[in-house]
């Protein structure tokens, strides 16, 4: 712009003379007649007789002249002042394309950036403002029109010009960018494109990262969790770590296992991981695992995530595994600061230790749930009641612990052994407030109790993790909860869930959600797989496993639902058949590990007869059938173990079963 300016200053003086001398010629040659053309043919302005004198011809013929060349010499101007333009559009596209890639090279120490521009801020419209070291192309200022130049300058521009070190700095292909405002500052700790991005630090997620790089010896696959911790198992947390005799254990989180073994609660050591700034540039690939981070918007189209540090990451392909939140009684929240200071949501390393120390330091604690997680802390706590002298309670809606999911003789029976283990037993309680009064808690049922504590762990179950689903567009299912995935575990072309956030279908019992440890090996492991491309189908039925102690657990698979008709087989239990001796014959205190699908392709029978067993006051070990049609959809393994895949493959076949008494044989229970 500044050439074709100093170009029209020059010719514009030139073009008002020429002006001037067509209008005098025009008065000269007498057309002052409205009906003559304006345009007079130039050989009569040259050769009339009542003309204006031979010189107004010459004048006209410089005149034309004059024009045309300015004409040509504007277009022409025009012409290579557009093309300039066009060029230098073009340089600004293929400039800013090429920042991604630039910024990743860049290092802390390079000053490739200027500070904020204050025009840009006050207008968030406006556009952004460049200094590049190279001026030139931008702005040609020649000497002869300097002072006009000093005249369209922005003053911001001006600002930036005056800080001429930082910009000699910057190489010519480097231009500087003002970060987003909203955007935290953050640490070029990790590489921002990885192909394999798994969102959840949790089972399913370290299961995909196992199974893509056993696919993939080169794959770099980068963990993000919003957790402090690496990649852990959850099950001993309301397990064998409780039962540990290290006083210690909350700082090794190291346990001994039924069989006696020890081992971290950690799946692999830090040693096994690389790290995360040095994934990309690691030649053999590797995991790596960003802590403490949270995912908070999922950008599904552009292939990315943002972090809540404003830090972004690109990928190819991406797995969450978000796990769940544990629930909480409304009453609870809605009960103050103080009530929720002395309340635990029971789930990570932290309530743990948390946990562990609360019930070193008070002298009542009360439990409100009766499933699996309620009932091992209750047995767990119970045995170091009489150690501390403390005093548990739980308290749950059903008649019987894990009403929800054994029959009501065999949960009665169960209630019974948590009580030998030092619990007070509230059934049939539903609370109705909570309050906090005289440095106590208050609960108080509906039916008018009212209990006392000191502190309360709420174990009501589990909310899937779906906090993504808004930003990426996925679906979530209105029934069971999750995100909704299909047969490969997919939600979208290039996005895999797995674990407790997976809705997924089973071509069984239809579409499900599962929040145990086996499915969250199995359908992480499966994802993993088909993230490098083999599409297989997710028919796994999981199994789950829950320890009252080393003396009582049980196994089960499928739907275990104790509204559903049931049939239960039991035999006499001897030593080898509790949770202990189970674990010293597999070698393993996880017992999901020890899993093989091929021991259940042709199950051999037992001879002895089976009983079914309807009420009686011990019930050492037995199947427990879970019927709907007739068909057998659910199966529990009552101190029965290492019998899960003939359990699986009942399931899986499907069939109606006239005796149930022969099918019981399958399991072995009678043998001694």
């Amino acid at each position: 712009m500044l050439k074709c300016r100093t170009a029209w200053n020059k010719l514009a003086p030139l073009a008002r003379s020429s002006s001037t001398v067509c209008r005098r010629n025009v008065r000269g040659t007498g057309l002052t007649n409205g009906r003559t053309p304006i345009c007079v043919p130039a050989t009569h302005m040259s050769s009339g007789a009542g003309g204006g004198g031979g010189g107004g011809g010459w004048d006209n013929t410089i005149y034309a002249v004059l024009v045309g060349a300015a004409c040509v010499g504007g277009m022409t101007l025009t012409y290579k002042t557009l093309k300039e333009d066009q060029r230098r559009y073009e340089e600004r596209i293929a400039e800013i394309a090429s920042r991604p890639h630039r910024q990743e090279a860049l290092t802390s120490s390079e000053p490739a950036e200027l500070e904020v521009v204050p025009s840009s801020e006050a207008d968030p419209t406006a556009p952004e403002v460049e200094v590049e070291a190279e001026v030139a192309p931008e702005v040609e200022v020649e000497a002869a029109v300097a002072p006009e130049v000093e005249a369209v300058v922005a003053p911001e521009v001006e600002a930036e010009l005056i800080a001429a070190p930082a910009t000699e700095a910057v190489s010519p292909s480097e231009s500087t960018e003002l970060p987003p405002a909203e955007s935290k500052p953050s640490s070029a700790t990790f590489p921002s494109h990885v192909p394999y991005l798994l969102i959840g630090g949790g089972t399913a997620s370290f299961a995909a990262a196992r199974s893509i790089r056993a696919r993939d010896p080169n794959a770099k696959v980068l963990i993000v969790t919003e957790e402090p911790d690496l990649p852990y198992m959850r099950p001993p947390l309301s397990k064998e770590l409780w039962f540990s005799d290290d006083s210690s254990v909350t700082e090794t989180l190291r346990f001994k296992q039924w069989n006696g073994k020890e081992r971290s609660i950690y799946f692999q050591p830090p040693s096994f991981y690389i790290k995360a700034e040095e994934l990309g540039s690691s030649e053999n690939g590797g995991v790596a695992v960003l802590t403490g981070r949270k995912v908070v918007h999922m950008d599904v189209r552009g292939n990315k995530i943002k972090m809540d540090d404003g830090s972004e990451i690109s990928y190819d392909k991406c797995l969450i595994a978000t796990g769940g939140i544990p629930r909480n009684l409304q009453v609870i929240e809605r009960a103050g600061e103080e009530v929720m200071k002395r309340t635990t949501l029971f789930r990570k390393i932290e309530d743990f230790k948390a946990l562990d120390k609360v019930s070193r330091n008070v002298k009542s604690i009360t439990i409100i749930g009766g499933g699996f997680l309620g009932s091992e802390l209750a047995c767990a706590l119970g045995r170091k009641s009489s150690e501390f002298g403390l005093e548990v309670v739980q308290m749950f809606p059903e008649k019987g612990n894990m009403g929800k999911v054994l029959p009501e003789y065999l949960s009665n029976w169960t209630t019974e052994r948590v009580k030998r283990e030092g619990v007070k037993i509230i059934s049939e309680a539903l609370v109705k407030s909570v309050s906090f009064i005289d440095d106590e808690l208050e609960i108080t049922l509906k039916d008018g109790r009212v209990v006392k504590t000191d502190h309360i762990v709420s174990a009501v179950g589990l909310e899937p993790n779906v906090d993504l689903a808004k930003s990426a567009g996925l679906e979530v299912d209105s029934d069971f909860g999750g995100y909704r995935v299909n047969a490969e575990l997919q939600a979208r072309s290039n996005i895999w869930v797995a674990g407790d956030a997976a809705c997924f279908y089973d071509i069984r019992l239809g579409r499900r959600r599962v929040e145990h440890h086996d499915h969250a090996v199995v359908s992480g492991r499966l994802a993993g797989e088909n993230m490098t491309g083999t599409s297989k189908p997710y028919w796994h039925q999981s199994m789950f496993w829950s320890d009252l102690g080393p003396d009582v657990g049980y196994e089960a698979i499928g739907i275990v639902d104790s509204s559903l008709p049931t049939v239960g087989v039991f035999a006499k239990a001897t030593a080898k058949d509790t949770p202990k001796a189970a674990a010293e014959q597999s070698g393993t205190g996880i017992r999901s590990e020890s899993e093989t699908e091929d021991t259940a392709t042709s199950p051999v029978a037992s001879t002895s007869p089976a009983t079914v067993v309807e009420h009686k006051d011990d019930y050492g070990k037995g199947v427990i059938f879970y019927l709907r049609d007739k068909v057998v959809v659910g199966i529990v393994l009552w101190n029965v173990f290492n019998r899960m895949p003939v359990a699986r493959k009942i399931i899986k076949d499907g069939e109606e079963h006239a005796d149930l008494n022969e099918v019981a044989k399958l399991f072995n229970i009678h043998e001694d």
